[in-house]
Parts: C-alpha cells; structure tokens; sequence
C-alpha cells in the first residue's frame, strides 16, 4: 500500500555539498554558520531550533583561562539572554542580538586572517 519514497537526486547532492562543506569548515566558518542558522531560525520564529544553534553557541564557550572567561562569561549572558526573549517572543532583539554578534565575529575574523 505505501511506497519507500526514495530522496530526490538534487536533494541528495546538497545534502553531500553540505556535509562536504562542513567538515572542510574552519572553526571560525563553523561558528558564523552556527549564527547564520540561529539568525535563520530567528526570523522563521522556530523557537526550538533557534534555542539549540544558541546553545551550541554557548557550548563553544572557553572558560579555561582568565583571559577567555571574561569574555565567554559576558556572551553566555546574551546567549541566555536570547533565549529567554525567544520564548517570550520577542523576535526582533534576538534577530538584532544575533546579526550584531555575527558580524562583530566575522569582522574579527577577518582582521586576524589580514594579519596572517
């Protein structure tokens, strides 16, 4: 009566672009595509997944040393932060939140590889 749907081709090939992309991603890549996703979600008002990109945001935080733990202790508070205003719905903070972040990061980022 029901049929094995079988995954159409081109779906299958963005599928393997996509991990391909992945796991050839730089740790910086990595992070502002975690962004990029939570940003995504925020917009599309996807209270789960917007909550689990930031909380991958949140495991990737390096308390290890002083230096570090300053700065992981002031983002974990707007991650936190941005969770708790997505559950009460407030949207646009977190999309603001998020792109600010973002692009603070990527700007970083592309600093530090100018002085490579």
């Amino acid at each position: 009566m029901y049929t094995k749907l079988q995954p159409h081709r081109s779906f299958n090939n963005v599928n393997q672009y996509l991990i391909k992309e992945i796991l050839d991603a730089s740790p910086e890549k990595l992070l502002l595509k975690v962004y990029d996703f939570a940003i995504a979600q925020v917009q599309r008002r996807n209270l789960e997944k917007t909550n689990k990109a930031i909380q991958e945001l949140i495991n990737a935080l390096d308390f290890s040393t002083d230096a570090t733990k300053e700065i992981s202790m002031g983002l974990l508070r707007l991650y936190k932060f941005c969770q708790d205003k997505m559950r009460e719905k407030d949207y646009d903070i977190v999309y603001k939140i998020l792109s600010e972040l973002r692009d603070s990061w990527s700007e970083a980022i592309n600093k530090f590889k100018k002085k490579e």
